[in-house]
């Protein structure tokens, strides 16, 4: 069987959870291979929803192994909850379905008071939009090379050790820049100790289990478009959401990557700050937001909403080499009575088929529209292609023409069963 990489083609938000959680029947182990609780991957099972920020979403198939790759950051506090909310509920999440791999970095209590001081110094103009979850101080940590990594919970004294390191710079920033109080080390490994000794029993080489399986499916977070290198800088996340990132988030050769999945949500959406070149602040984009429930997973935040933005799809096309589109929501635009699809950007008196290079270039791009008519069935009951109306079908295949990459897989409705 083949590897399956799922992938955010957007700003996140994109539907990838879902997406994951239906290809998981066909997997041996699922594994998460960038970011951290600043992303939440949203799954409705029979009717029940289940939020997850950490564990790979495919742990509701039960005997499926859950992977988190060295290129994740983990938060121990939100790891320990998220074991116990999904054991609650029944699932089997012990050490034998779950592996944390030892190089993966671990946010400690000192990476989201940074986050956060950093963060309120800035001018309101100046803000990122970040969680404030300790994501971007923890990779940067690991790239000043004085992070905490999974392995480390399993030897107190070298953890202990690292911690007060790690803390003699950072302490002079929380006094002399942020002017907030030092952060005591002692008092830090304290706090980290009874989760550090949850964890241990959980870590493993995570590049061992992946060639031992068959099938694997990578499971990224976010999206293209707030990729550290390829997104709307300096709008985005702290890691590489690109497929390629999969093999160097896991622990595999990229030759091991077969069907690589872009997850496009029928429109477009984005969580705080940013260019949004679709955005709609009329009746539609009130319309979309309203129908699609656009509220983030993980910060409860409204989503700005717009129309299909397809410079933006090419480009992740262009970055990833995506084999086929998963489309998500296509039953949110149901009773619009026309639709949009960006197909280039007007910028510095021409016309371009990708975003501009320069940062911040698409806020200074106006979009190029093509207008479809809308459709005014519920397509929620749809199983199948044949169940779509015309103009439904017609609005897909103007999205495959464009983009050129086929679509395999459409979702109708947010639970497991109203995907094709």
């Amino acid at each position: 069987m083949s590897n399956m990489v799922v992938f955010g083609s957007q700003w996140g938000d994109e539907g990838k959870g879902k997406v994951v959680d239906m290809l998981a029947e066909k997997a041996d182990a699922i594994v998460r291979f960038q970011g951290g609780n600043n992303a939440g991957h949203t799954l409705v099972v029979d009717g029940e929803q289940c939020i997850l920020h950490l564990i790979p979403s495919g742990i509701l198939h039960p005997g499926k192994q859950c992977l988190i790759g060295n290129g994740v950051v983990l938060d121990p506090f939100v790891f320990c909850e998220e074991l116990d909310k999904l054991a609650a509920k029944g699932v089997d999440v012990s050490p034998t379905r779950v592996m944390i791999s030892k190089k993966t970095h671990v946010i400690m209590p000192y990476h989201c008071l940074m986050d956060a001081a950093r963060e309120s110094s800035k001018s309101e103009d100046g803000k990122i939009g970040t969680t404030g979850r300790g994501i971007g101080p923890c990779y940067e940590d690991k790239m000043n090379r004085c992070g905490i990594r999974a392995g480390d919970f399993a030897d107190p004294e070298l953890l202990k050790g690292k911690i007060a390191k790690a803390l003699e710079e950072k302490n002079v920033l929380f006094q002399h820049l942020y002017g907030t109080e030092p952060v005591d080390a002692q008092a830090v490994f304290d706090k980290v100790m009874p989760v550090a000794e949850r964890l241990v029993p959980y870590l493993g080489d995570v590049s061992s289990a992946i060639q031992a399986a068959d099938c694997v499916l990578f499971e990224g977070a976010q999206g293209t478009h707030l990729d550290i290198d390829h997104g709307t800088y300096p709008f985005v996340t702290s890691s590489n959401t690109v497929t390629a990132n999969a093999a160097s988030g896991s622990g595999c050769s990229p030759r091991e990557l077969d069907r690589i999945i872009a997850i496009v949500k029928a429109y477009t959406t984005r969580v705080g700050s940013g260019p949004f070149p679709t955005e709609l602040t009329d009746a539609d984009g009130d319309y979309l937001q309203s129908q699609g429930h656009e509220f983030g997973a993980t910060t409860g935040r409204k989503r700005r909403c717009g129309w299909l933005d397809l410079v933006v799809l090419k480009e992740s096309a262009r970055l990833n080499g995506p084999t086929e589109l998963a489309i998500t929501k296509l039953d949110v635009l149901s009773g619009l009575k026309e639709v949009k699809l960006c197909v280039g950007y007007k910028y510095k008196g021409e016309t371009v088929a990708y975003p501009p290079q320069e940062q911040n270039g698409m806020a200074y791009v106006t979009p190029v529209y093509e207008t479809l008519p809308g459709w005014d069935e519920d397509i929620t009951g749809a199983r199948s292609w044949d169940d779509l109306p015309g103009n439904a079908v017609r609005y897909l295949k103007r999205i495959e023409e464009i983009s050129g990459v086929r679509i395999g897989i459409v979702s109708v409705g947010p639970d497991r069963v109203q995907t094709f």
